[in-house]
């Protein structure tokens, strides 16, 4: 049997971790449906608790999550959980940090995923940009 660990996940505000578990905490439950492991709420942190392998990729999840300290939904929280198996979370830092613009409103826009940040930085350097995509891609805005 793997060796169970315990990880902690600090949040600086309990905004954030009121985002990170979601509406009847389904989006803590999705990571540890998907990763077999527990998180618990201690305060401001989020204690892992697990095999070690998924425990790690659980903490990687979180403070991806925590990261992009935006609305966190179904679709998002699936999104990491792969780039997180995938090796690719690093990633994640990055996409947060390249904002486009902000909105008249203060809201700040941003790429959502990788395809999407890759799509921004050809738009950037090149003259001419063709996107090609499903609906619903963020190819118009």
């Amino acid at each position: 049997m793997a060796k169970q660990v315990d990880r902690a996940v600090n949040a600086e505000r309990v905004e954030d971790l009121i985002a990170v578990f979601g509406s009847f905490d389904e989006n803590v439950k999705r990571i540890e449906e998907a990763l077999g492991v527990q998180i618990v709420n201690r305060g401001t942190e989020l204690h892992v608790i697990g095999d070690e392998e998924q425990a790690d990729k659980a903490v990687r999840t979180l403070e991806g999550l925590l990261t992009l300290g935006e609305a966190i939904d179904e679709q998002r929280v699936r999104y990491l959980i792969t780039l997180v198996n995938e090796g690719n979370d690093q990633q994640v830092a990055q996409m947060a940090k390249d904002v486009v613009c902000i909105t008249a409103k203060g809201k700040p826009i941003k790429a959502k995923t990788v395809g999407q940040q890759k799509y921004m930085k050809a738009i950037q350097a090149n003259t001419i940009t063709i996107g090609v995509g499903p609906a619903g891609t963020g190819k118009t805005y």
